[in-house]
């Protein structure tokens, strides 16, 4: 009784197995299991965190000018919503 139940389990267990191994969250374990797609510390890397290190420092130069425009922009809305208030 106990050899048709396991050999039940191992049937049931294929298709099952097969349906994971083809899903992508199979694939994504499987890609894992290959390793990184480049060495590290290889000329691929390197020139990648020289692309991220400038966008950061574009990123940060971008944020500062927005928020230079932004005060400015209020300093015009103020200006404009009671030009006779500042003038008195």
């Amino acid at each position: 009784m106990w050899v048709i139940a396991a050999i039940l389990l191992v049937a049931l267990m294929i298709p099952i197995a097969a349906i994971l191994v083809d899903s992508p969250l199979g694939r994504s374990m499987a890609r894992r299991l290959e390793g990184p797609p480049f060495p590290a510390g290889g000329p691929e890397v390197k020139a990648l965190e020289r692309r991220i290190e400038l966008l950061e420092t574009e990123l940060e130069d971008l944020s500062r000018s927005l928020a230079g425009m932004h005060d400015e922009l209020q300093f015009v809305q103020r200006l404009l919503e009671d030009p006779k208030k500042k003038q008195s």
